[in-house]
């Protein structure tokens, strides 16, 4: 059975990465999400956080790009290249972290609201829609600024505000699969709360679940961006720490554009590239857009 079952797993996923790679748009962002990964996981053998220190800068402060520095320097003479290279640890762990804090709150939220019909949805919901109504940015801005601006609180921020379009969608998709005559037949045979909604809902909602946390991510990495710019996070080193600092030093005035067009442009890339994978996965797993781009 165990070898059926794997020759089972290979063929279905032979079969997704031959329909994702259709999709010429995903593999592009695929591609740039690996080289920026894998940078990012690499760069304590290269550099560490002295990069950021000022006392030990050696560049000219406010020199433009050259042989030297490539991406030029900032106001107290730290290589751009290297400060961007060291936050894209910060950026992407708060935004892996953060998605996946929010798509487990929604998916737990979401599946108990789907599976249980009574009070407990009920109130579940009502749950839901009271955050929903809440503007998240706003949100999180404050309890970062009450909590302090950690790392780890930057992630709960971002996840504790984001989670409710994913428990509306997995609740959505969790009904779906339960009314199906073998959920029926489970129940028949004695299957329990926690058999139907780990042995039959969540392997149903978990392409839907993978889509969206690539959606997630980016999201959650223009939030941590925007409440480092807004000055909540004490992170030495991000994208939006730079950023900040770059309108902090007065970069535009002083004609320093590569102060912020190069963190700018990364968060950009980034953000795209975790979008256009995202919309990948949904038409490959979705089996309507499927038929409607067919």
């Amino acid at each position: 059975m165990s070898s059926v079952a794997t020759s089972r797993r290979r063929l279905a996923f032979s079969r997704f990465w031959g329909s994702f790679r259709q999709e010429r748009a995903g593999m592009a962002g695929l591609v740039l999400l690996v080289v920026a990964v894998v940078l990012a996981l690499v760069a304590p053998l290269f550099i560490d956080d002295s990069v950021t220190s000022v006392v030990r800068a050696t560049g000219k402060p406010w020199a433009a790009p050259s042989l030297d520095h490539p991406f030029g320097t900032d106001e107290s003479g730290r290589s751009i290249l290297l400060m961007v290279w060291w936050g894209s640890r910060t950026s992407l762990l708060i935004g892996f972290l953060a998605a996946l804090l929010s798509i487990v709150i929604g998916m737990v939220v979401g599946i108990a609201a789907g599976h249980f019909r009574g009070w407990i949805g009920a109130v579940l919901m009502r749950v839901t829609d009271w955050f929903l109504v809440l503007p998240s940015l706003i949100t999180a801005l404050v309890l970062a600024a009450i909590l302090g601006g950690s790392t780890l609180t930057i992630i709960m921020a971002i996840g504790v505000t984001t989670w409710p379009s994913t428990a509306r969608l997995i609740r959505a998709q969790t009904l779906s699969v339960e009314a199906r005559p073998y959920i029926e037949r489970s129940k028949a045979l004695g299957g329990g709360h926690w058999h139907i909604t780990t042995k039959h809902v969540l392997p149903n909602v978990a392409p839907l679940l993978l889509a969206s946390t690539t959606l997630e991510v980016a999201s959650a990495i223009v939030t941590e961006s925007t409440l480092a710019f807004l000055g909540v996070s004490s992170n030495k080193t991000s994208w939006g720490t730079m950023l900040r600092a770059s309108y902090d030093f007065g970069a535009p005035t002083k004609g320093a554009w590569w102060y912020i067009l190069i963190p700018g442009l990364c968060i950009l890339a980034v953000v795209m590239a975790f979008t256009l994978v995202g919309r990948a996965l949904e038409a490959v797993l979705n089996p309507r857009l499927r038929k409607a781009g067919a």
